[in-house]
């Protein structure tokens, strides 16, 4: 998807696909070693006796990898993808060789009272494994502009 979207042209049930990445080992130990770290995503020995059984990807490394997805293939945003606040889930651990695949659907359009030219759009953005498991959810109202002119 190339041309840019407004507030107008989101609707409920929409659904985007923005592509995916994948993850090996090396990646998930370099992000967490600067980011995130802690022995179960950046010792592979000492996660095998962790919570997680194995080493794990930080579920921020997801969610920084996710955004990059949604802002590379996902839907393009007149003004950019503006957050306003939301809930991030990770249900299930990301580990060395995962392919993800990342997709986001319109929850709702609302257009702001006080300021005619902007909105509200909830977007629940999902991450996937190579499995159909679900690794990453982001639920986040963004603000959304409407179309100039």
């Amino acid at each position: 998807m190339s041309h840019l979207l407004y507030l107008e042209d989101f609707l409920v049930g929409q659904r985007f696909d923005a592509g995916g990445f994948s993850l090996d080992a090396e990646q998930i130990i370099g992000f967490a070693s600067q980011y995130d770290p802690q022995p179960f995503h950046t010792d592979e020995e000492a996660a095998k006796g962790s919570f997680f059984g194995g080493l794990a990807a930080s579920g921020w490394q997801v969610a920084c990898l996710t955004m990059k997805q949604m802002i590379v293939a996902g839907p393009k945003v007149g003004g950019g993808q503006i957050g306003a606040g939301g809930e991030i889930k990770w249900p299930r651990p990301t580990r060395p060789g995962d392919v993800l695949t990342v997709s986001c659907e319109v929850l709702d359009v609302k257009p702001s009272r006080s300021k005619p030219d902007r909105g509200f759009v909830t977007l629940r953005t999902e991450t996937k494994n190579q499995n159909g498991e679900t690794v990453y959810v982001f639920t986040c109202q963004t603000l959304v502009f409407r179309r100039p002119g």
